[in-house]
């Protein structure tokens, strides 16, 4: 059973490594260093967002330069960073006067801008990134939003410049605007435009890039001519069919146009991973797999591609291989990026591949850790429960579906799990309970039919793989893994209470809480009211047990500013102190900010369905 999941976003630092010569070499492939983009991305239409990770244009797999690269010209990645002002969000710009064959161009834009920062070693949110960020809030991906709506979805990212702009175009000239809007304080910078050819596309818009930020109050060390050496020299064309390809809603269409962008610039690795991410969304692992075999080491979907690399070795049931592949990508994540972290995504589907293969200690070790790192997913207890039944321990199995259950109340299979384990453990009086409760929660035929225990997969074809990787949380801290590159003004930025904010998400995503609250800490000292320190805060103390110490911090971050998603965390907790009312006040709230906020919505139902089993005579679980 495959499962994917979106998860939080956090800051992408610039980093450096050694980290790819860990990674089983038949997944690797030598080749040049390489631009860290983000543009596979742009999929909103059929790709995952396997994170919402910032980039930056120093590499993160990088180690020493590959055989073959030219010794003439040093690779983009390897080149110092410029000062980086802070995180950037890109919006699409808008068609003001182009024909319609060239509406691909505000996509374009869009992911040409963030590539342009990314090769510049600037921090920037992915194209992905900001569509999650609207479909949380159940925005279309192609709506035109307000700048109000911008800065919103800015202060939630916490971003602190949002991008946007338009363009037109008369014959073969074209005209591109673009626009900077700081977040805090607020402030809107004077419109800047670039005319030439619609041919020099290119080199036009490197222009403006570089413009934009040497217009910022920081001064931006780069020339015109060090900033363009940074860039890719990709051909129109190519680009051109790779950004349609991506905005095909037709998968014909779409593999046709990334072929040809593949085609037309062999050595530029954007097509080659958006080929791999289509096949790998149509469970092709079989045309997937040469496709992420041909994304370089020091890309910045080298793990990604890596990670699912793994997953099909798992589908194509390889699990000897995927153990290798997901081992080696673990042990390179906590020795070259985050110390001592991990990812509970690698850590499921280790555990996978070393329970399909017998090794049921390393498996439950596996899962367990898995677990603790997050919280919220019930997917881990949920395949514990699947290696518990295994080992015909029907007990521990029951004990692993009922937390399963209560991560995700609203998840039947989970309770169909709980109720045949708590049979095969001889508790027929409680499972007739679940089932009891079952039947007003999900209906009298809500609860799916478990097959039965196959002779040779035995539970294991039930079990959750993880098909996304939550990339974010791969990269050390901003700046502190390297020596500042420009003095004492980088260091300076890097204490801003943002930077500490974004280290602190950063130690949050990798299980180290003690580390987070000190960073979110320091934040406080140099901004008492600062509403995303008092919201990580509250995140923590959430995943250290102490609930009355998060909703103090929430309620603290929402007095600061307000914000659907911080309500709805407040909510989910009132619920998990058994404080049905509150949480219902507080998810009203909520969508009274963002009627459209899918994750309030789905919680506000949650509690009026609780709210009618409830009523009914001897309706709902004791």
């Amino acid at each position: 059973m495959l499962r994917s999941r979106r998860r939080a976003r956090n800051p992408d630092p610039p980093p450096g490594s050694a980290i790819s010569r860990l990674i089983p070499p038949y997944v690797l492939r030598e080749t040049c260093g390489c631009v860290c983009y983000n543009a596979s991305d742009m999929g909103g239409h059929f790709f995952t967002a396997r994170s919402l990770a910032l980039l930056s244009g120093i590499v993160v797999f990088g180690a020493a330069p590959f055989r073959g690269q030219k010794a003439t010209a040093p690779s983009p990645g390897l080149l110092a960073p410029a000062n980086q002002q802070g995180i950037y969000l890109v919006f699409p710009f808008e068609n003001a006067g182009a024909s319609p064959r060239l509406e691909w161009l505000g996509e374009g834009l869009e992911e040409l801008t963030i590539q342009r920062l990314s090769a510049a070693g600037e921090q920037v949110y992915s194209h992905a990134g900001r569509l999650v960020e609207l479909e949380r809030y159940g925005l279309p991906h192609s709506s035109k939003l307000s700048r109000a709506t911008m800065l919103h979805v800015a202060e939630d990212l916490d971003a602190d410049f949002v991008i946007f702009g338009k363009y037109t175009a008369s014959g073969t000239s074209l005209t591109i605007e673009s626009r900077i809007l700081r977040v805090n304080p607020t402030a809107l910078q004077p419109p800047l435009r670039e005319t030439g050819s619609l041919d020099s596309l290119m080199e036009l818009h490197t222009r403006l890039v570089w413009r934009m930020l040497s217009a910022m109050e920081h001064p931006y060390r780069l020339t015109l001519a060090d900033f363009t050496r940074r860039q890719r020299a990709l051909r129109l064309d190519a680009f051109e069919h790779y950004i349609r390809g991506l905005l095909a809603n037709e998968d014909d269409a779409r593999l046709r146009e990334l072929r040809e962008a593949a085609r037309l610039e062999p050595e530029w690795p954007e097509p080659d991973f958006a080929l791999g991410e289509a096949y790998f969304a149509r469970r092709d692992c079989n045309s997937a797999l040469p496709w992420y075999a041909r994304v370089p080491k020091k890309h910045d979907r080298y793990a990604e591609a890596v990670f699912a690399t793994g997953v099909c070795h798992l589908q194509l049931n390889e699990a000897d291989r995927a153990e290798e592949v997901f081992a080696s990508l673990r042990e390179a994540m906590r020795n070259n990026m985050v110390s001592g972290a991990d990812l509970p995504e690698i850590l499921n589907d280790l555990a996978i591949a070393k329970a399909r293969q017998g090794k049921t200690a390393g498996a439950q070790s596996d899962f367990r850790r898995a677990a603790e790192l997050d919280p919220d997913e019930g997917d881990y207890p949920f395949n514990l429960g699947l290696l518990a039944l295994a080992a015909n321990d029907a007990a521990a199995a029951a004990d692993h579906f009922r937390e399963a259950a209560e991560r995700e109340p609203d998840n039947p299979e989970d309770r169909a799990m709980l109720i045949l384990a708590l049979e095969k453990a001889g508790k027929n009086p409680e499972a007739d309970q679940e089932r009891e409760a079952a039947k007003e929660a999900f209906g009298p035929n809500g609860l799916p039919a478990i097959p039965p225990e196959s002779k040779n997969e035995g539970w294991s074809r039930l079990n959750r793989i993880k098909t996304e990787l939550d990339v974010t949380a791969l990269r050390a801290e901003i700046a502190s893994n390297e020596s500042p590159a420009s003095g004492n003004a980088d260091a300076a930025l890097s204490n801003t209470p943002a930077a500490h904010v974004r280290r602190g998400r950063q130690e949050l995503s990798t299980g180290r809480t003690d580390a987070a609250e000190k960073e979110f800490r320091a934040a406080l000292a140099e901004d008492p009211a600062n509403a995303a320190a008092h919201r990580g805060l509250g995140e923590t103390a959430r995943r250290q047990g102490k609930m009355n110490d998060a909703v103090k911090e929430l309620q603290a971050s929402l007095e600061a500013r307000d914000s659907a998603v911080v309500r709805t965390l407040l909510a989910k907790i009132y619920l998990e102190q058994k404080k049905p009312n509150l949480a219902r006040a507080e998810v009203e709230r909520a969508l009274k900010l963002a009627p459209n906020y899918a994750e309030a919505k789905q919680l506000l139902e949650h509690l009026k369905n609780s709210k009618a089993n409830e009523k009914k005579p001897g309706g709902g679980a004791p």
